[in-house]
């Protein structure tokens, strides 16, 4: 969770060794077998390709991601910042470059590494961050809105499809998800942010972040939680989860990342210089309702104006 404001909007399978080459050995088959060698040979090649097509990494960072490159913009519907909300992570840019705006990763002036987070359904990988409902309130969540890009996509249309959310009472792997599952697709609306996610020496545009809106109907009362998530969408690319963005800060908050692997959830790291943890930019939209005896008074004394 990050306590800061948003900046006001300006005007593989496993290959396994040993397989059986022939029914002989290389020794006294090797000029009857020579054919059934070669397009076994072949057909490891192609497993091997095809392993690394499928293959997933954890993140995009600058080390294993194409170069940015400039994509014109589409028209299209585009996020509308302002809006009354319940609350709001962070940041998701932090410049404005032309007739856009930018959430640049800092590799230059801070060393960072790591454009985006993966949390794509199908790698298995998710996001989780906190936020605290203050004491005394208790909120009618209506929506989250969270974001991603997938790279080389345009601005429009989305190329998101799916979304599931969960809400837990304590940090992931700890406490206990009291809403949402891994199976329920939330995802009600996706639009462009108005936001590309660059570096500060190109001012590329072929990450453009989308804000995706899902249907997240719960009521909480006061205390911390954590919401996680997964996504996914129709490129190849990700989806990845940009961090939020502050000009000048490394560190911009305390989320967690679940790797499939290892079954864990571990610190949601940029792979940068020191390692410094990220925040994930999303918004709570919904209701503070009216204490039940506040609106009961209010009805009696309207009876009588």
């Amino acid at each position: 969770m990050y306590a800061a404001p948003a900046p006001a909007l300006p005007a593989a399978p496993r290959i396994r060794g040993g397989g059986v080459i022939g029914q002989r050995t290389w020794s006294e088959g090797r000029n009857t077998d020579k054919g059934v060698v070669m397009r076994s040979l072949f057909a490891v090649l192609i497993l091997l390709v095809a392993v690394q097509a499928f293959a997933y990494d954890a993140n995009e960072t600058i080390w294993n991601s194409p170069d940015g490159s400039y994509l014109a913009p589409v028209p299209g519907p585009v996020y509308s910042w302002e809006r009354v909300t319940l609350y709001n992570n962070g940041p998701v840019w932090n410049a404005v470059y032309g007739t856009y705006l930018e959430s640049i990763l800092q590799s230059v002036t801070l060393g960072m590494g790591t454009y985006g987070f993966g949390h794509a359904i199908s790698g298995g990988y998710r996001m989780a961050d906190d936020f605290v409902v203050p004491a005394g309130e208790t909120w009618d969540i209506q929506s989250i809105t969270f974001f991603a890009y997938q790279t080389n996509a345009t601005t429009n249309p989305s190329t998101f499809t799916n979304y599931v959310v969960q809400i837990w009472n304590g940090v992931p792997g700890v406490g206990t998800v009291i809403w949402g599952d891994l199976t329920t697709n939330r995802l009600t609306g996706s639009v462009w942010s108005g936001v590309q996610r660059t570096l500060e020496n190109t001012h590329a545009t072929n990450r453009p972040i989308f804000a995706n809106t899902c249907s997240v109907p719960v009521q909480l009362t006061a205390g911390q939680y954590w919401v996680d998530w997964a996504c996914a969408g129709t490129l190849a690319s990700g989806p990845w989860a940009p961090p939020i963005a502050i000009l000048g800060q490394a560190v911009t908050g305390d989320a967690y990342q679940y790797n499939p692997t290892t079954l864990t959830w571990g610190p949601a790291n940029d792979g940068g210089t020191g390692l410094p943890r990220q925040g994930m930019p999303f918004i709570i939209e919904g209701a503070i309702p009216t204490p039940v005896e506040a609106a009961t008074w209010g009805g009696i004394k309207a009876l009588y104006r």
